[in-house]
């Protein structure tokens, strides 16, 4: 199979879409997540994210990358106002209106009105998660990091709320996520699920 390569110039001088769509497939496989915020005034935002990475275990800690949003009701607005996001997983039967959630819609209206999903809410949780979803998330504001190259923020979180459905809880703690038949995506519109080829032990050096 031929082989096509860019240089740096290469890809600098590519079509702004083109250059996008294979930038972001060339990370391969990424968890699909819905990322639920709430506005001070109680309006319900969601938004599709690609983007989520383990930070670390203890504590638990994860981030998600945010491009650069003008002020006000949205997703990082929102974050920054109430400390507050819910990162939901998402399943086949609903993975096109997840895809419409990157639609822009006007401030004040509520994505999950607006594609036909369900707002959930928990006690002390000033997000709102997704109630069709299986495996969700809380976090709490705890860092915003600015990358100045271009403009982007790294938004870290602490998770104080973890849901799984108790039959995809493996005994080692590990969440069997095949089983719970979570959505993966790849570039920016092509959608997967996953297949799962073996669980393998911690590995240790046979070395010395």
């Amino acid at each position: 199979m031929e082989s096509k390569i860019w240089s740096s110039d290469d890809l600098g001088n590519l079509e702004r879409r083109y250059r996008g769509n294979l930038i972001n497939s060339i990370g391969g496989f990424k968890p699909l997540m819905l990322l639920g915020t709430q506005s001070l005034q109680g309006n319900n935002n969601l938004a599709t994210f690609s983007s989520y990475f383990h930070v670390g275990a203890d504590p638990a800690l994860c981030g998600i990358v945010i491009r650069p949003s003008e002020p006000g009701e949205n997703t990082l607005g929102n974050i920054m106002d109430n400390g507050h996001f819910t990162l939901n997983h998402v399943l086949p039967e609903f993975y096109e209106k997840a895809h419409q959630c990157s639609a822009k819609y006007p401030q004040g209206v509520s994505e999950f009105e607006a594609v036909g999903l369900t707002p959930e809410s928990r006690e002390g949780i000033r997000a709102p998660f997704v109630k069709e979803s299986r495996v969700k998330i809380a976090c709490q504001l705890e860092e915003k990091i600015d990358i100045h190259l271009n403009g982007t923020i790294i938004i870290i979180g602490r998770m104080i709320h973890l849901e799984s459905p108790e039959e995809c809880l493996m005994t080692d703690g590990s969440i069997d996520l095949e089983m719970a038949q979570i959505v993966t995506c790849s570039g920016l519109d092509t959608y997967h699920v996953t297949r799962k080829l073996g669980k393998l032990p911690y590995a240790k050096s046979n070395v010395g």
